[in-house]
């Protein structure tokens, strides 16, 4: 594989700059955007910062061929002491807007509208486009805006409701994301070929035997207020032993099918996340040439963590320092991320 492949660019106003001597770029499958960090160390007498690049400029990120990210510079900072300079280039995707500013939309609700028409909406404000890789959903009886909530927190909402995650991909685009839907990666994690180092916190502080979830619904023609104004549904997890309790008061219009699901979801995602693991590889690429991505399925065969099955990976590091290339894989099981996760079944069954 040529030098070429792994030459990390960054575009503003149409002046390529590269030569970087560290890198760090990521994108995490539960993070509304990417972000990147690059730096650059020059000697005097030489080279001096004739083309500055600006906080707020637009930019592109490549690896190689492969663009990775479409945002804005955020940080620009330059020092420098008798010896040298050094210029560090921070920045992230489009879609950070989302977190950053408030959602202004007038009117600011919406009514027997389904998920997607109200995220598009949203993300309209801030000429984001949004890219669906979720099925059609029912239509939400009433969304409105919360006074001061970002774009985000609104959306956040719906997701939580819906139990789907909300990205971006590397042309800035809002994405409701599938998990899994980027594939499968080529190569394994594998103890004694490529994995450098793991990390395992096995966190069950936020794991419970029982979710109760809770909420409202409203009244309609057919059913008064009074009957269908509770909402109440539960999920047990059999495998953990431990009798635990944890109640969510869901504050958006709820139906108990929707108040089952998420009982389920709470309790898959829980399990899911007190396995989720942090590998390191080499290099960016896998042995076919592609980049490590997130949201893609991996094999992970890790004896010391009894790992031996399909992983998800959730969230890449592409990093750069004077120990070389090395790529940084949070996975976790795709059961975690999955919007309608199967029951928990009896580990006696």
């Amino acid at each position: 594989m040529s030098e070429i492949d792994n030459h990390v660019t960054l575009t503003v106003n149409n002046m390529e700059y590269g030569g970087w001597k560290s890198v760090e770029i990521t994108a995490d499958l539960e993070r509304q955007f990417r972000t990147f960090k690059l730096d650059i160390t020059w000697q005097w007498p030489g080279q001096t910062v004739d083309n500055r690049i600006k906080p707020g400029d637009p930019c592109e990120v490549k690896i190689g061929e492969d663009l990775v990210l479409t945002g804005y510079v955020f940080k620009a900072p330059i020092s420098y002491d008798g010896r040298q300079i050094s210029l560090s280039i921070e920045g992230s995707s489009r879609t950070q807007d989302l977190v950053d500013c408030a959602a202004t939309n007038r009117p600011g609700q919406w009514q027997e509208q389904p998920l997607l028409s109200i995220v598009q909406d949203l993300a309209m404000n801030n000429s984001l486009m949004v890219v669906s890789e979720i099925p059609q959903t029912a239509r939400l009886s009433k969304h409105t805006i919360v006074p001061g909530e970002t774009v985000f927190q609104s959306i956040d909402r719906l997701l939580s409701l819906y139990r789907v995650f909300s990205t971006d991909d590397a042309e800035g685009r809002l994405v409701l994301a599938n998990p899994g839907s980027g594939g499968r990666a080529s190569d394994a994690l594998e103890l004694g070929k490529n994995i450098l180092s793991a990390n395992a916190p096995m966190d069950y502080s936020q794991v419970f035997s029982i979710y109760r979830v809770i909420g409202q619904q409203k009244g309609n023609d057919k059913q008064s207020g009074a009957a269908v104004s509770e909402v109440e549904s539960s999920a047990a997890d059999l495998s953990f032993k431990r009798q635990r309790t944890t109640v969510i008061n869901e504050g958006t219009q709820l139906t108990f099918e929707l108040a089952q699901q998420r009982a389920q979801w709470e309790s898959a995602t829980r399990m899911g996340r007190a396995l989720s693991t942090t590998y390191q590889v080499q290099g960016w690429r896998q042995s076919n040439g592609d980049l490590w991505r997130h949201n893609t399925l991996v094999r992970v065969k890790d004896p010391v963590l009894g790992f031996d099955e399909d992983m998800l990976i959730s969230k890449v590091t592409y990093s750069l320092s004077a120990q070389g290339s090395v790529t940084t894989l949070h996975v976790a099981p795709p059961h975690t991320f999955d919007a309608n996760p199967s029951p928990p079944k009896n580990p006696k069954t």
